[in-house]
């Protein structure tokens, strides 16, 4: 029998004695409208009574928690009296039976998030016609047993072979291999070529073993913690990812496992980022890659970078076709109380209604209907373009680790556990009793899927750690910069739509970057340089993606990469992006207002970074303290990736840096925490002081051929506004980056004893403060002793330029660093280790910086610039 969601399909027909629906008698129309609410509540509350517990243990929702629709229903009680009576709705039994069947059965459809009614119908239609109950052929389900006795030998194997190995076993979840089996079936069905898999630990060496081929005896060397193979792996065997390439009935899927930390759901954004990119590269909008989330059912509801990726990836620029969501849930999260008792929700799926998701509940003992379950739920995903979540409901035979003691805590569910016969165990005698294979060839398929991981090798493998390339300065060539060129990308970037008017800021801006690029001697604020380097590049034929909370007009108005007409159109025509005015065709130049989130953003574009052809990947911080909420984005990923993982990434992180005297919150881009993470030339960290260095330090990072990590302290308010640090268009054209600025004063380097070294904007506080006393109007402080240089890379250090700017200074007795930071933190201790060898025992090093303070920063302006007044006279040996 087939159900149908319309109204049309519960009308009586014209051979049921009934010419025309409104021929029925109110009793008769009383009777449909019951039907009618009958099958509503099965599909809307059946899920809440469905078998879908393996071990039996959650009591069905009582009767009077549901709604009135569904209580006492039944076809006596809806159909009470004579069965004559019944023709127009005949069959109510048999409908009852099959909504028992469909809906409460070991697939429980939760719809009640989804909102779209064309969504709910497909739903329910595709619930209905069978399609969620189809039985697999004989021969499938042979091949359905093998695959889930893979799945458990390998576990007894590994446990047999190392007991004492950690390894987050898969049991009482097996069915998870099958499932993934029929996704990437289906993905090869619709012509999708590429999966990317994240996945926290549990059941991740069986997936590498049993789904990605990795060579099992190899796996069993990480796990023997008396080789010497273990010493030298650069991360534990149960973070690995890998590539393989699956082959299907359909043609051959490309799997791309992402490595993963023990920050579980971190994973979540980097696996969508890198699905993007892909989509992005191919043009196909999703439907040339789909993105796979396992979760465990405590971190689906737990984690908050979950919730922050489900909205982010339904926002423009970051979308990604619909992703399909699996947790592994089983039923205790860590060491909690079962998630699935009344608590501060029923389901850890709940979180799905956020972005309107239907959940399939499928219990993890019936594999048939977990594959199932995965076709409907990928056709949703095709048929839409939005995310599901299938939730595979089973148990954890073993504790969170296999050296764990669970029944400590778990007693009463271990009890059941421990009798509970495994899925294997439950399909294998289903196949026997329906003659699908004898005993003794169940017998002799466990034995072979035992023996085919070869439990006795113990092959001495090493895993050989990824290179670390060395920093180059060298750089692929774009074309020249000339002053014509820069004038040509203006002309281009500035003819403003015909009909569109922008705000009074737009035109004046549009003025002044004409008026910039007319002589050499023009002068190029930091919004113009920025907007040109990206220009310039674009015109190369170099993409440039930019994400991050009001990256289009920029924190401090320092941007404008999106122009506003003055009259708003609802479809976003009044949007004029003028860099994409000047890209060679098929060159994308992306930028893409965030919603206001850190920790998915930054993980999104990082994995982004490690996929995309393009050559400048960037997010940029509201301010630059807000990179707090991404630190584990920062530990686990960034600075480390390439060295765990051989991840190449040229990610830009931008960070508003500077002290103004507006508090804690809105001045520190936490420098000296990425210094602290600088090794093995990990990351680049750069601090510039001038539109010029800004130039060409966003060109480098896109032309280089080393791929790094680029953190940049950039500038706030008084650093943009200030004069001094905007730069003559012959800068731009002529000059390069300069990871050590000496002093341009003239001086005469025989009498300088003093070097002030500093990075950022107070440099140009020091030089007001001599500039003042060579003029008379300062202290009678001798200041022709003294030279100011700025380092503007910090890491990898510049040792030779550096050496190479105090190489004139002859006399030099002292060197000292300066920063607006407080000592605790900025860039002095990381710092002084390499001017300490810089300098040697002849010269004395000092600093000078406000003490130690737990907030980092003062909330008065007036307290900031005393503080800062203190600091430079004591920098510049001034008597106060």
């Amino acid at each position: 029998m087939t159900l149908h969601s319309s109204d049309d399909a519960l009308r009586p027909r014209a051979q049921d004695g009934f010419s025309h629906p409104s021929r029925l008698s109110d009793k008769a129309s009383g009777r449909l409208a019951r039907v009618a609410n009958f099958i509503a509540a099965y599909r809307e509350h059946g899920y809440r009574v469905a078998r879908i517990d393996p071990l039996n243990l959650v009591a069905a929702v009582a009767v009077d928690e549901l709604t009135p629709q569904w209580h006492g229903l039944s076809s006596a009680a809806l159909f009470p009296g004579d069965a004559a009576e019944l023709d127009p709705v005949a069959g109510i039994a048999g409908l009852h039976r099959r909504l028992q069947d469909v809906y409460c059965g070991p697939v429980g459809l939760d719809a009640s998030g989804v909102r779209d009614a064309a969504r709910r119908d497909w739903l329910f239609n595709s619930m209905e016609s069978g399609q969620a109950l189809a039985r697999p052929s004989p021969a499938d389900q042979v091949g359905l047993l093998r695959r889930l006795l893979a799945a458990e030998e390998w576990e007894r194997v590994v446990q047999r072979t190392f007991p004492q190995a950690k390894r987050f076993s898969l049991e009482g979840c097996e069915s998870m291999l099958p499932l993934m089996d029929t996704l990437i079936e289906m993905a090869a069905l619709h012509g999708i070529g590429k999966a990317f898999v994240g996945m926290p630990h549990r059941g991740r060496l069986n997936t590498l073993v049993n789904l990605m081929g990795y060579p099992p005896e190899r796996m069993m060397a990480y796990l023997d913690t008396t080789s010497a193979s273990a010493v030298a792996q650069q991360d534990l065997p149960y973070h690995f990812g890998g590539l393989s390439a699956k082959e299907t009935s359909y043609g051959k899927v490309m799997l791309f496992l992402a490595h993963n930390p023990s920050h579980l759901q971190s994973v979540h954004p980097v696996v969508s980022g890198m699905s993007r990119a892909v989509s992005d590269d191919d043009g196909a909008s999703g439907s040339s890659c789909v993105p796979i989330v396992i979760h465990g059912d405590a971190a689906f509801a737990g984690q908050g970078v979950v919730m922050e990726t489900l909205n982010l990836t339904q926002a423009n620029g970051y979308s990604l076709g619909g992703t399909i969501h699996i947790v592994v849930n089983n039923q205790i999260g860590f060491t909690t109380p079962n998630p699935l008792q009344p608590q501060t929700h029923r389901y850890c799926t709940d979180i799905a209604r956020m972005i309107d998701a239907p959940v399939f509940h499928v219990n993890a003992d019936h594999p048939e209907d977990v594959m199932a379950v995965a076709r409907v739920a990928f056709d949703y995903r095709m048929a839409f373009g939005v995310d599901v979540v299938i939730d595979l409901v089973g148990y954890r035979r073993l504790g969170h680790a296999e050296q764990d003691i669970p029944s400590v805590t778990q007693a009463a569910l271990h009890a059941v556990i421990d009798r509970h016969p495994t899925v294997t165990a439950l399909y294998g005698d289903q196949m026997v009793a329906t003659d699908v294979v004898s005993t003794a060839t169940l017998g002799e398929l466990r034995a072979r899927a035992a023996t085919s991981f070869h439990e006795d090798a113990r092959a001495d493998w090493q895993f050989p750690p990824p290179a670390v390339p060395s920093f180059a300065d060298d750089a692929r060539a774009g074309a020249p910069l000339s002053l014509v060129r820069l004038r040509e990308l203006v002309r281009a970037m500035t003819a403003v739509p015909a009909g569109q008017r922008f705000h009074d800021v737009i035109h004046r801006l549009i003025g002044q970057w004409r008026d910039a690029v007319a002589r050499e001697e023009g002068i190029a604020n930091w919004c113009l340089a920025e907007n040109l380097a990206y220009a310039s590049l674009l015109s190369d034929g170099h993409g440039v993606r930019i994400s991050g909370m009001d990256v289009g007009r920029g924190t401090f108005m320092h941007r404008h990469a999106v122009w506003h007409a003055s009259e708003p159109s609802p479809d976003y025509a009044d949007r004029f992006v003028p860099l994409r005015r000047v890209a060679q065709p098929g060159t994308p130049f992306d930028v893409v207002n965030s919603p206001l989130s850190e920790e998915a953003v930054l993980g999104f574009e990082y994995g982004y970074s490690t996929q995309s052809r393009r050559d400048l990947v960037i997010w940029e911080a509201q301010y630059g303290d807000f990179v707090n909420g991404a630190q584990i984005m920062i530990d686990q990923y960034i600075v480390s990736g390439e060295a765990k993982w051989g991840y190449q990434s040229a990610l830009v992180i931008l960070l508003p840096h500077g002290h103004e005297g507006v508090g804690p919150e809105h001045s520190s881009g936490y420098l000296s925490r990425f210094l602290q993470l600088c090794a093995q030339d990990n990351i680049r960290v750069a601090f510039p002081s001038n539109a010029a260095q800004w130039f060409h330090l966003l060109r480098r990072q896109a032309l280089s051929p080393q791929r790094k990590p680029l953190v940049v302290m950039t500038p706030k308010a008084q650093l943009y506004a200030n004069p001094g640090s905007h730069s003559v268009m012959s800068e731009l054209i002529d000059g390069a980056f300069q990871p050590v600025l000496a002093d341009d004063a003239k001086r005469d380097p025989n009498r300088v004893t003093r070097v002030v070294l500093c990075s950022g904007k107070v440099f140009y506080a020091l030089q007001a403060a001599r500039d003042a006393a060579d003029t008379g109007t300062g202290t009678r402080a001798d200041m022709n002793t003294v030279a100011l240089l700025r380092l503007e890379l910090l890491y990898p250090f510049p040792k030779a330029a550096l050496a190479a700017a105090l190489a004139p200074f002859v006399n030099l007795a002292e060197i000292v660093w300066v920063q607006e930071e407080d000592a605790n933190q900025g860039a002095w201790q990381f710092v002084r280790d390499h001017l300490d060898e810089a300098c040697g025992e002849a010269v004395a090093l000092r600093k000078a910086c406000p003490a130690a303070t737990p907030s980092g920063a003062r909330s008065s302006a007036k307290m900031q610039q005393r503080d800062q007044d203190d600091l430079i006279a004591a920098a510049l040996g001034e008597r106060r």
